[in-house]
């Protein structure tokens, strides 16, 4: 899956957890004509709000300006995940065991990248998840995935009034 180097990761995870936060992934990635970001996911168990997000960038800028780890000029984005929320693990695909998530392949299997399905599980080595696609259960390699997300639920059951 997607992240930034496990030095970036490390660094990033040793100033966001301290403050009682949950690092749930770093990205870092070009944007195009030269321009890096670097993108930080946290998270809370009683959410997060743009303060939390201020709050954790103020204290990193600092950090990232004195250890110096990325060369040239980036962005820096803190973020809470969203509710499509990116998966940056196993065990957070493991964490969402019945729900529905969408997984995007480094290259095509099967005449596709892009698959969307119920998470069954994790393989025992954690080298595979198990998404179930249509009633049919696959296996995606974790070191061939590219990106994976969350598909967000809404509850309708309530009439609109």
């Amino acid at each position: 899956m997607r992240r930034a180097n496990d030095r970036l990761t490390t660094l990033v995870t040793s100033v966001v957890e301290p403050m009682g936060y949950e690092t749930l992934g770093v990205e870092h990635a070009s944007a195009g004509s030269g321009q890096a970001v670097l993108r930080v996911y946290i998270d809370h168990a009683d959410g997060i709000g743009i303060e939390d997000c201020e709050t954790v960038s103020r204290q990193l800028s600092g950090v990232l300006d004195v250890e110096d780890p990325i060369s040239g000029h980036y962005d820096l984005e803190v973020s809470s995940p969203g509710l499509d929320r990116p998966l940056f693990t196993v065990e957070q695909v493991a964490r969402y065991r019945g729900h529905q998530i969408r997984v995007r392949l480094e290259e095509k299997r099967d005449g596709r990248r892009n698959f969307e399905g119920e998470v069954l599980g994790v393989s025992d080595d954690g080298k595979h998840i198990e998404l179930a696609l249509d009633g049919v259960a696959i296996q995606l390699p974790v070191e061939r995935i590219e990106s994976a997300r969350v598909v967000p639920e809404f509850n309708f059951s309530q009439s609109a009034r």
